[in-house]
């Protein structure tokens, strides 16, 4: 009658399973002492502790907590404006033979 589903009304969210907080802690942990560390490095640290796991799973985590892998970021290579531009001399130039000089 109110267009409100019944199943909203009466629905509990399920706590996450203990391993799953265990790992986010530890991945947290990891991050803290590490902020370099990107899922791949964190992946392989968290596999001697907790046997496998998928390197998905520590993303989705990593992505759930809002936790990124420190790194360059892009147009680091930008040129300094200050910096003079020098003309490209050869532009109008064909080369006529081997060894050619202007």
């Amino acid at each position: 009658m109110l267009s409100i589903s019944r199943r909203s009304l009466y629905y509990q969210p399920v706590p996450p399973p203990p391993e799953e907080v265990a790992i986010k802690h530890r991945i947290d942990e990891l991050y803290t002492a590490h902020p370099f560390y990107g899922s791949r490095k964190l992946t392989v640290l968290l596999a001697e502790e907790f046997g496998a796991i998928n390197r998905k799973r520590v993303q989705r985590s990593m992505r759930e907590m809002g936790i990124a892998g420190i790194s360059p970021e892009p147009n680091l290579s930008k040129r300094a404006l200050e910096h003079r531009v020098y003309p490209y001399l050869l532009r109008d130039v064909t080369a006529q033979a081997p060894h050619h000089s202007l």
